[in-house]
C-alpha cells in the first residue's frame, strides 16, 4: 500500500492535478488498484456543471494512467521519468461519478516494449463500472 507521500514520490503530479489518494495493492510491473475520493470541493466542479457536479470522464482516464505510471516506475532506483500519455481507445463511460463518491481505480499493463507501455484500466464506484478504457504512453526522462 502506498500513502499520499509515498505516491508524491513515484510521480511528479500534484494538487490540483493528482488524481491517486491511495494505492490499496501494487504488483510492480504488472498491476495495481487504487482510490480517487471524490470531494466537492475538487476546483473542476465549479464548472463541471454548477447544481449537478459530475466528475469529467478525461480525468476518470487520468487517474487510470496516473494509477499505469506508479505501477511502472514503483520500486525503480534513480527515477528520472515521466510519463506521457500516448493514447487512449476503447474507452467506455457506464455512469455519472459525483462528488462524495470512492472512484476504485484497477490498472493492469498489458505491454511493456523499452520505453512504451500499454495497460488496460477500469473504474468503479461501490462496485458500480463507471469507465474502462486502454491507455499507452511512454516513458521519457525528467526534463
Amino acid at each position: 500500500m502506498l500513502d499520499n507521500k509515498e505516491i508524491r514520490e513515484v510521480i511528479p503530479h500534484r494538487y490540483p492535478f493528482l488524481m491517486i489518494d491511495k494505492v490499496l495493492e501494487i504488483e510492480d510491473g504488472k498491476k495495481a488498484v487504487g482510490i480517487k475520493n471524490v470531494s466537492a470541493n475538487e476546483p473542476f466542479f465549479q464548472g463541471h456543471f454548477p447544481g449537478n457536479p459530475i466528475m469529467p470522464g478525461v480525468l476518470i482516464v487520468e487517474a487510470m494512467a496516473q494509477l499505469g505510471g506508479i505501477t511502472v516506475m514503483h520500486g525503480k532506483v534513480n527515477n528520472n521519468m515521466i510519463g506521457l500519455f500516448t493514447g487512449i481507445s476503447k474507452c467506455k463511460f457506464k455512469r455519472v461519478v459525483e462528488p462524495g463518491d470512492q472512484l476504485k481505480i484497477e490498472v493492469e499493463i498489458t505491454s511493456s516494449k523499452l520505453n512504451l507501455v500499454k495497460a488496460k484500466g477500469i473504474a468503479t464506484v461501490d462496485g458500480d463500472l463507471a469507465a474502462e478504457a486502454e491507455i499507452s504512453f511512454m516513458l521519457v526522462e525528467k526534463n
